[in-house]
This record gives C-alpha cells, structure tokens and sequence, in this order.
C-alpha cells in the first residue's frame, strides 16, 4: 500500500505544534489571541487543502487575514448603525 499525504488540517496541527514554543514565550494575555488565529486556519481548512499549497503557511496566512478582514468589516458596520442611530 502507497502512503496518503497529510491532510491540509494535518499540516495546520504540526505547523501550530511547531510554533508551541512560540506560544509559550507569550504573555499569558497574548495565548488566547495567538490560538485564535489558528481557530481561524482550522475554519479555511478546506479551501487550504483544496490550494494543496506548496508552503502551508501561505495559506494559513489567507485564512486568519481573510477571518480579520471579515471582523472589521462587521466592526465597521456596526459603527455605522450605531454613529447614524439606524
């Protein structure tokens, strides 16, 4: 039998697993902020295993830009709503 490449989500755990030491070097209140942004790779999973990357980070990259882009439009949406009362 022939091995099976790693799954793009694969990829994202050993990439997450290989910053740990990153992660641990954070002030505690920055942790939560920095796993978010892998909740935000494991969301895109599908489209990054689609791409099949040759730099799993690239997507990684797209997926926590594109999640941040979505936060601040939603920010600057409720801004308006709440600056004019509708």
């Amino acid at each position: 039998m022939g091995r099976t490449n790693p799954t793009h989500r694969d990829l994202i755990r050993a990439t997450e697993s290989r910053w740990s030491d990153y992660r641990r070097a954070l002030r505690h209140d920055d942790q939560p902020h920095y796993d978010r942004l892998f909740d935000h790779a494991r969301a895109h999973a599908d489209a990054g295993g689609y791409l099949n990357h040759q730099f799993v980070e690239i997507p990684i990259l797209i997926s926590i830009a594109l999640e941040q882009e979505k936060r601040i439009t939603s920010l600057e949406n409720r801004m308006d709503v709440d600056e004019f009362g509708e």
